[in-house]
């Protein structure tokens, strides 16, 4: 089990790895060595997950997550394999806990009275400036 909050867990059998050649420089190595990790979780079919943070953690991911509902997370920034599964693990882990954090609701406000008067002044103030670099018309 991958414990997201005390009240949140994921079964690891959801989570898929797979190891592929990580891009960039690194010489022999990158050739030779499957080190970056491809972290896959379904979370469309995850009964773990409340349907509110499915939402939002498809909102949250954008184009990681598939039309099937599957999140994909690369990380290739470390050399050994262990290392880039522990930061695609982390990176689930943090991208499911700000989806569990409910959004605060806008509440509307209305500009008030005396703010709309000091952004009036200012304009006005900004207006004469441009007017008294215009400099005197011209009677020709």
């Amino acid at each position: 089990m991958i414990w997201i909050t005390p009240q949140l867990s994921i079964d690891e059998n959801e989570i898929e790895l797979l190891f592929i050649r990580a891009s960039g420089p690194g010489g022999q190595n990158v050739n030779k060595v499957s080190s970056a990790v491809q972290l896959r979780f379904d979370a469309a079919h995850c009964l773990t997950l409340p349907d509110d943070v499915r939402l939002r953690l498809g909102r949250l991911a954008g184009r990681r997550m598939t039309e099937d509902g599957v999140l994909l997370i690369e990380a290739s920034r470390f050399r050994t394999q262990n290392r880039n599964r522990e930061d695609a693990m982390a990176r689930l882990i943090e991208l499911i806990r700000s989806a569990i954090e409910k959004p605060k609701p806008r509440v509307k406000t209305r500009p008030t009275l005396a703010s709309k008067r000091r952004r009036l002044e200012g304009k006005q103030q900004r207006g004469e400036v441009k007017r008294l670099r215009k400099g005197p018309a011209s009677t020709d």
